[in-house]
């Protein structure tokens, strides 16, 4: 079965990357590229739609094509705990309904990230800098929060981390108890930190995205998923066998 595939945000960096992905791809076709000119109903017609815009347009897209019955992929960053609740709520009732949230497509950021939810569970300092390019409109990044909210379930048990100072500026926006600290530099792509303090030593984990290329497997990966999931899901690492079974609502 072919899947039929609207791109919202298709002149963006990531839009024009998913764009040529799904074009390279024999099961899926691209019937519907929409920039900020377009009308939300030139995605009707498609079997999925991929939301790559902006922190402040995306919830009106995902809105747009949940009320339409299209199954959606969510690539733009600022979804917050509270915007996936309002999501909770338009997806109730509606069974078939499909929303994948994907803060990061890199299966390198994903496997960082799992990383970090191990290590955590060792160490009660730890802190996250991030870095992406200098156009980036929002911070923290979407990959951010999600590595210190999943910081924060690992340590459930265990408590907080160790933050000291978290009143002054310069120590980074807490989430989840973790400061993260962003930076926006030309020249970068994308790059994330974790840095754990212990006795004696410090481990970090470090991931560098290069190229837009390490997004173009986990787009794929993401739009089959939704064309086949009902409800919520969040995360890649949940469509590769990192979290909870995909097939189950996102408890998170």
């Amino acid at each position: 079965m072919v899947i039929r595939v609207a791109v919202v945000g298709a002149s963006g960096r990531l839009g024009s990357v998913a764009c040529r992905v799904i074009e390279q791809q024999p099961d899926l076709e691209l019937v519907a590229r929409l920039t900020s000119r377009s009308s939300l109903d030139d995605m009707l017609g498609a079997d999925v739609v991929l939301d790559v815009t902006h922190p402040g347009v995306s919830p009106t897209v995902v809105d747009h094509a949940v009320r339409a019955g299209l199954a959606v992929v969510v690539g733009t960053s600022g979804w917050s705990e509270d915007r996936v609740r309002t999501l909770r709520t338009l997806l109730a009732g509606r069974e078939n309904a499909a929303v994948v949230i994907i803060p990061n497509f890199s299966i390198g950021s994903v496997l960082a990230t799992h990383f970090a939810t191990i290590a955590a569970q060792f160490y009660e300092s730890v802190e996250i800098v991030e870095a992406h390019h200098a156009a980036k409109v929002d911070s923290p990044s979407g990959t951010a929060v999600r590595t210190a909210e999943l910081i924060g379930h690992a340590r459930a048990e265990l408590g907080p981390v160790v933050a000291p100072h978290v009143d002054q500026r310069a120590r980074g926006q807490q989430v989840a108890s973790v400061p993260i600290h962003s930076l926006r530099l030309q020249g970068v792509v994308a790059k994330q930190d974790v840095h754990f303090g212990g006795t004696g030593e410090v481990l970090t984990l470090s991931h560098e995205t290069l190229s837009p290329a390490a997004y173009e497997q986990g787009i794929a990966i993401a739009i089959r998923a939704a064309a086949q999931l009902a409800g919520l899901v969040i995360g890649l690492d949940r469509l590769i066998g990192l979290g909870a079974p995909a097939s189950a609502d996102d408890a998170e």
